[in-house]
C-alpha cells in the first residue's frame, strides 16, 4: 500500500502529478514490491532527466505535507481491489502468499503477505504511513540508479542537486536474524480446496540465497527442470507423460536467510492430483540420484547467457538489475561478474547440490485441488 502511496503526490506535486508529468514527457513508470526490496522507476528521453530526479527527490525529502486522510483511503480501496483482483478471486491466486507462509516459520518476515490481509490494509493509519516513510524512506536506506544516454559528470551534478540537501535518516531498527536450517528436514505438505478447473501444484526446496557460491548451481537446477520447451519438467509432464499442461520452474532469488527453488505444474483436466505429483517426484528424484545429461550443463549455461545478455538491452533493465546488486551487496559492478560465476560451476557442483537440496526431506508442497461441488 506503500508502494501506491508513494503515487500520490508530494509538497510540490498534486496527486496523480508524477504520472502526468513522466507521460507527457513521452516516458513510462511504475514501482514494484518484492519481500526485501520496493523499486520505483520511470524510463525518459535523456534530456528529461532532471524532471525524473525533481519528482524522486520531491517524494523522498517532501511526502508528508501532502498526505492527507482522503488519500489514504482511496489507495487503501486501490490495494483492496487489487487483492480482491489477483488473489481473493484469481485462481491460484493465493499461491504467492500460501508459499512462502509454507517454507518459513512464523517468525520470519518472509513467512508475512507481501499485501497484507483485508484487516492489515484496514488497520492501517495516516500515522503508520507517516512513521514508515520516515523510518525506511532515506537517502542511507535508498539505491539510485541512472542507467542510459546521460552525462555521468552532468547526471552526478543534478543527484547532488535535487537530492543532496535531504537528510539522512534517525537509523532504522536492526533486522533479527532470517537464518532458517538449509533443509526442511521433512516433506512438508498443504492442500487447498478452491474454485478451480484442474489441480496445480507449487513444491518448493530451499536453496542457497542469491550471491552465495553455490546459489548458481541451484539456479542452473531450477534452469534444467524448467526453463524453456527443452526442460526436464516440460518434456516428461507435458510433451511425454501428458500429465501436465504446463510445467515450469524457478528461484525467488531471495538475498537473506534462503532462497527457494520452485516448481510449478498445472494438470491436464482428467488428470489426478496424486499422478501429478508422482510426476513431478519423479523428475525431481531423477536428477537427484541421476545428476546431469550428456550436454545438458552446455546447453542450459549457453541458455542462461542468451537470456542475460537479452536481458541487458534496454537501459531500464539495466539499471534494475545495477540496483538490485547495489541493494543486496552494496556492489552494483557484480553484475559484471554473474556469467563467469555461472560458467565457473561444474557437474560434480551440480550433481552435489541436486543431492543435498532435492530430496524428499526438503520438499514443501502446496497443492491446488477443485473443490468438492465447484470448479467450472
Amino acid at each position: 500500500m506503500f508502494e501506491h502511496m508513494l503515487f500520490q503526490g508530494s509538497e510540490h506535486v498534486a496527486a496523480n502529478e508524477h504520472f502526468e508529468l513522466i507521460q507527457r514527457a513521452g516516458g513510462t513508470l511504475n514501482g514494484s514490491t518484492w519481500l526485501d526490496r520496493t523499486n520505483y522507476f520511470e524510463t525518459v528521453p535523456s534530456q528529461q532527466l532532471e524532471l525524473a530526479l525533481w519528482l524522486e527527490a520531491d517524494r523522498m525529502g517532501r511526502l508528508l505535507p501532502a498526505m492527507t486522510q482522503e488519500k489514504l483511503d482511496t489507495q487503501r480501496d486501490v490495494v483492496k481491489n487489487e487483492r480482491r483482483w489477483s488473489v481473493d478471486n484469481q485462481p491460484y491466486g493465493s499461491w504467492w502468499e500460501r508459499l512462502p507462509a509454507l517454507c518459513f516459520p512464523p517468525t520470519h518476515p518472509f513467512h508475512h503477505s507481501l499485501m497484507g490481509s483485508m484487516e492489515d490494509l484496514s488497520a492501517a493509519s495516516l500515522d503508520d504511513v507517516a512513521a514508515f516513510f520516515r523510518t525506511y524512506y532515506t537517502p542511507d536506506n535508498a539505491v539510485l540508479t541512472i542507467s542510459g544516454d546521460v552525462d555521468a559528470d552532468e547526471a552526478n551534478r543534478l543527484v547532488d542537486r535535487h537530492f543532496g540537501w535531504i537528510p539522512r535518516g534517525y537509523g532504522r531498527p536492526p533486522l533479527d536474524s532470517m537464518d532458517v536450517p538449509e533443509k526442511f528436514g521433512a516433506p512438508i505438505r498443504e492442500v487447498v480446496e478452491d474454485e478451480v478447473a484442474v489441480p496445480r501444484v507449487f513444491l518448493a526446496c530451499r536453496t542457497p540465497v542469491l550471491g552465495s557460491k553455490d546459489y548458481y548451481a541451484a539456479s542452473i537446477i531450477a534452469t534444467v527442470l524448467g526453463t524453456g520447451r527443452g526442460c526436464r519438467l516440460h518434456q516428461t509432464l507435458v510433451r511425454d507423460r501428458q500429465l501436465a499442461s504446463a510445467a515450469s520452474a524457478f528461484t525467488f532469488d531471495l538475498s537473506k536467510g534462503s532462497d527457494l527453488l520452485v516448481v510449478d505444474a498445472t494438470a491436464r483436466p482428467g488428470v489426478p492430483l496424486d499422478a501429478l505429483e508422482a510426476g513431478v517426484a519423479d523428475v525431481l528424484d531423477e536428477l537427484q540420484q541421476g545428476g546431469l545429461r550428456e550436454g545438458e550443463l552446455d546447453r542450459v549455461l549457453a541458455q542462461i547467457e542468451t537470456d542475460f545478455v537479452t536481458s541487458m538491452q534496454s537501459a531500464g533493465d539495466r539499471a534494475e538489475q545495477l540496483s538490485r546488486f547495489a541493494t543486496y551487496f552494496g556492489e552494483p559492478r557484480l553484475l559484471n561478474d554473474q556469467l563467469q560465476r555461472y560458467g565457473e560451476v561444474t557437474e560434480a557442483d551440480v550433481r552435489a547440490m541436486a543431492r543435498a537440496r532435492l530430496g524428499p526431506d526438503n520438499r514443501a508442497s502446496l497443492v491446488y485441488i477443485p473443490r468438492i461441488g465447484g470448479g467450472s
